[in-house]
């Protein structure tokens, strides 16, 4: 089981509350116990990516801008709940024997897909992601699936037709036409989910239609498709196919601690 564990912690920055170490703490133990999980990884967010700054960076900008509008109330809760969470990471870290992964300027979803990359080589039958995160679906394939706590929905690689009407293979391409609001990622205006599907569907990855511009055409969305550009398509690959660029992301000597610990 591997757990997002900033994500987790919103649950409870939610509800105002700020002394929630010990509930979180059963929380992972009753997840543990409903996904028979052998092993718990905790991974944690360390700030933005430096990966991802370098290569944009106006990424998740909006997220800081947000908090700088903060109240001063919003502001001091902020800090205690943050407290809170380091207390829980830090018991993890000290008194856990679940291996817990913090590094500066790494996102856990990069650590949850280089964990997803190796499966084999770590040996995992089975990997529950636990993370509210539709980002993290970019991740799932046979063996892996995700819980999330919000909707308290499993999406695997069996009910996938249940969530959406594009193959998981096509996920990622379809991202990198839309954009992420929530990351600060622009997308093409006017391009949804279904406009991107059909977009993949005729012309292949989005990096196939990046090399295929100019588009041919006279609809609004093929315009600003072209406008867009075929380097911006490509960017928002960089930026969020977490199974091809996560070892980057996450650089050389954290991956190496990463292998001392798993593969033990």
């Amino acid at each position: 089981m591997v757990l997002d564990s900033l994500n987790l912690a919103f649950r409870y920055k939610h509800q105002q509350a700020l002394h929630f170490k010990e509930d979180y703490i059963r929380t992972v133990e009753s997840l543990k116990k409903s996904y028979k999980a052998s092993q718990v990884i905790i991974l944690s967010d360390w700030g933005s990516s430096t990966y991802r700054k370098e290569i944009y960076p106006e990424y998740k900008q909006n997220r800081k801008e947000k908090q700088e509008q903060q109240s001063p109330e919003e502001a001091a809760y902020f800090e205690k709940f943050f407290e809170e969470y380091l207390r829980i990471i830090e018991y993890y870290q000290l008194e856990s024997s679940y291996p817990t992964f913090r590094f500066k300027g790494v996102e856990a979803d990069d650590v949850a897909a280089h964990i997803v990359k190796n499966i084999n080589k770590y040996g995992f039958e089975k990997v529950w992601l636990i993370s509210s995160d539709a980002d993290w679906n970019l991740l799932i394939r046979p063996k892996v699936s995700r819980f999330s706590y919000v909707t308290r929905k499993e999406v695997t690689f069996e009910n996938w037709a249940e969530h959406y009407d594009f193959s998981p293979e096509t996920y990622i391409s379809i991202k990198c036409l839309q954009g992420d609001s929530g990351d600060n990622v622009p997308g093409i205006p006017k391009i949804g989910p279904k406009t991107a599907a059909k977009l993949v569907a005729e012309y292949g990855s989005a990096l196939d239609i990046a090399d295929a511009i100019p588009l041919p055409g006279k609809y609004v969305y093929i315009k600003n498709l072209n406008e867009f550009g075929a380097e911006n398509i490509r960017r928002n690959y960089y930026l969020m196919d977490l199974i091809s660029f996560c070892d980057e992301a996450i650089g050389k000597e954290n991956i190496k601690e990463i292998k001392n610990v798993l593969s033990v």
